[in-house]
């Protein structure tokens, strides 16, 4: 039994060191994410050379950007094409939302920028200028709110 432990904790620290498990989302979160994804463009396109390093490289700069990206695929095999999704997946720890023709779509979460926080706001120096037909309207608003003298409407009304 002591020999089937040791080979436990070999395996453990065998998948501690590899690269981070593939997120997996329920349908209701696939569904946002499709989506949120609908009216991306492609960031990073896959040809003839395939899944190299520096397009996985280029990968994960556009998911820690961006979280939810679309990749074209210039392979003609459709199984060619779900092998790359699921090894980019594996290989990043993301998740596929989406596989439509030659795009596909992967989503990870995006990490807290530790850099700087966010600044706040600056305040506006001077109101924002009104155009004379939002100024009329303002005028015309301070007269109606002026209290109704007993009988008289508010404006006259049209006689035609």
């Amino acid at each position: 039994m002591n020999t089937h432990d040791n080979d436990t904790r070999q395996d453990d620290t065998a998948t501690m060191t590899a690269a981070p498990a593939a997120v997996t989302l329920t349908p209701a979160q696939r569904s946002e994410l499709r989506a949120a994804a609908h009216g991306l463009n492609p960031v990073v396109s896959i040809s003839q050379k395939g899944l190299t390093p520096a397009v996985l490289t280029e990968i994960e700069r556009s998911l820690k950007a961006h979280g939810l990206i679309k990749i074209r695929v210039f392979e003609a095999d459709r199984d060619a094409r779900d092998q790359l999704l699921a090894d980019i997946c594996h290989t990043l720890g993301a998740a596929p939302v989406q596989h439509i023709g030659k795009l596909l779509v992967i989503w990870r979460e995006k990490p807290e920028s530790q850099d700087q926080p966010a600044a706040p706001a600056r305040p506006r120096r001077n109101p924002p200028r009104l155009t004379k037909k939002a100024a009329a309207a303002k005028t015309d608003k301070a007269a109606r709110a002026r209290p109704l003298e007993r009988g008289k409407p508010r404006r006259p009304t049209r006689t035609r």
